[in-house]
């Protein structure tokens, strides 16, 4: 039996992880006109349960913020791409060009209380859960403005293995876990996604994690972005089983066309409903294809042809896929989406120039925004006893 100061220490260990935060929000206008859409049959697979809804209503705004998000985050991986290649941005750099729709999907189905863990390739999520562009290439390059050296304790996803910490591919699977654990134990109607790759999918700590979910019924949302290649291996030579929906054995799944924004809105939206209203955990298999290598350093021509990477890009577009349908519910014209894809281009140009300008952080900085203030650590501890910090 926890004694009652144990209990109170729990809580205020789980509220680091659950306090709400402003984030970019997609509240439809009262005077917007919704429009009606019918997914294609094929945009959903399930496993043990049901079939999210093929049929969508959504406001004629939503769908125009969608398209805006997504060029925005192709524009801001694009400015990434040049940095590296200018040598601003040094060591290792992972883009999402490609698999926006995932991003942008899952944001437009949740709230500010669910909660978003990944890995490094999380640039547009970063954006989608409210950071400014300037903040995330500030990061990259390693200035005062990043999202880190600010106020990134107030986000409320997390990237461990992008802002600093636990390395391992797939850690932050039972670390997703672990805060849908604090949403249940403090009550709060909400739920966490917790995503990672194919790459990661083979490891025990996943499946751990998995365990303990459906053990204790967490409204835990387990995401596998399957964009086909785990660094330089296709997904068929790493994995016996690639149905990675189906993998969750006791937790049911649903294999998602990951490149069609509105296919991730609706398993997304459907997800949130399954493990909020007490079903359990949930496994959701995203079906994408990142257009880059693994990370800068790759090509990622030496482990699939060229002609592959060119059919994806000209018939599974996310960003097209969405402006045809833009245009043929005539919900914008041509000529606002180019005015919308110019203006994309001058939000990011302007935050490159003002990432590259920000100073580098000082050397205090590197003891700052650890812990939460509220946990009440004492000390932290440096490489040497000398190095110890008290608070």
């Amino acid at each position: 039996m926890l004694s009652s100061k144990r209990i109170s220490l729990a809580k205020v260990a789980a509220r680091a992880f659950i306090t709400p935060v402003t984030v970019r929000t997609f509240a439809s206008s009262s005077i917007a006109r919704n429009v009606n859409i019918t997914l294609h049959k094929a945009s959903f697979e399930t496993y043990n349960c049901d079939t999210p809804s093929l049929e969508v209503n959504i406001s004629k705004e939503e769908l125009v913020k969608m398209y805006h998000s997504m060029v925005i985050m192709r524009r801001m991986e694009m400015a990434s791409d040049a940095l590296y290649k200018a040598k601003l941005i040094r060591g290792f750099c992972h883009l999402c060009t490609g698999q926006e729709a995932v991003a942008v999907g899952m944001e437009t189905a949740l709230t500010p209380d669910d909660k978003i863990i990944t890995a490094y390739r999380c640039h547009g999520f970063t954006y989608m859960r409210g950071a400014s562009i300037t903040s995330i290439l500030a990061e990259l390059l390693g200035r005062k403005a990043g999202i880190s050296a600010g106020k990134g304790g107030s986000m409320h996803m997390f990237t461990p293995n992008f802002f600093g910490g636990n390395g391992i591919v797939g850690a932050q699977v039972p670390l997703g876990a672990g805060i849908a654990f604090a949403q249940k134990y403090l009550g709060h109607n909400a739920s966490t996604f917790a995503l990672y790759g194919d790459g990661a999918s083979n490891q025990g700590q996943v499946f751990e994690a998995y365990n303990m979910a459906k053990l204790w019924d967490l409204p835990c949302v387990f995401v596998c972005e399957n964009n086909r290649y785990g660094m330089g291996t296709s997904a068929s030579r790493s994995s016996a089983n690639t149905s990675y929906f189906k993998r969750g054995d006791y937790i049911p799944g649903v294999k998602v066309n990951g490149m069609d924004v509105l296919a991730v809105h609706q398993a997304c939206a459907y997800a949130k409903e399954w493990t909020t209203s007490g079903k359990g955990p949930l496994l959701l298999e995203m079906e994408t294809y990142r257009y880059g290598g693994h990370s800068m350093s790759d090509p990622g021509t030496t482990y699939r042809t060229r002609e592959e990477i060119q059919h994806m890009r000209s018939n599974n577009d996310p960003i097209t896929g969405l402006k045809q349908r833009l245009l043929e519910l005539n919900v914008v014209s041509e000529d606002e989406l180019k005015a919308i894809d110019k203006n994309a281009r001058a939000e990011v140009d302007k935050a490159v120039e003002e990432s590259k300008a920000s100073p580098e952080p000082e050397l205090k900085a590197f003891w700052e925004q650890v812990y939460k203030k509220e946990a009440g650590i004492p000390f932290l501890r440096g490489r040497e006893p000398e190095e110890t910090h008290h608070f």
